[in-house]
């Protein structure tokens, strides 16, 4: 069995952002798509189909929201993860974030030292929602 690199679409309209999540991603051997703005971020995932997608809430034009459920309507992208990215962790951020078909919720800034692994862990269907409290 043949493991393809994984694939992550970051939509993140914020260059620093998008340069340090695009560098812990490589630095992990995974492939990384961009795309600055919502639109541009829907026709790459329907190109694309990546396995994870990382979506910043505020965006120029179309937000991250709005954005999340054109992909959950769209069959060829229903099934892909969004994780939302936003710098304002706020419950009712993560909260309309779930609503709107997210799989899960990272605060900006991006915590360098665990982003990938948190990122992974959404991958493997792990996500906060379903992490155990304490380990064996």
């Amino acid at each position: 069995m043949t493991s393809h690199p994984l694939t992550v679409l970051l939509v993140e309209d914020h260059a620093l952002n998008m340069a340090l999540a695009t560098e812990l991603l490589e630095a992990r051997e995974i492939r990384v798509l961009q795309a600055e703005e919502a639109e541009e971020g829907l026709k790459l995932a329907r190109e694309k189909r990546p396995d994870l997608i990382l979506m910043d809430i505020q965006l120029p034009g179309m937000d991250g929201l709005t954005a999340i459920g054109h992909l959950r309507k769209a069959p060829e992208t229903r099934e892909i993860p969004v994780v939302v990215l936003s710098a304002h962790a706020m419950e009712e951020d993560a909260e309309k974030a779930q609503e709107a078909g997210a799989v899960g919720y990272i605060a900006k800034p991006i915590e360098t030292r665990s982003f990938v692994d948190t990122v992974l862990e959404y991958l493997d269907g792990e996500g906060e929602a379903s992490r155990p409290s304490s380990t064996p």
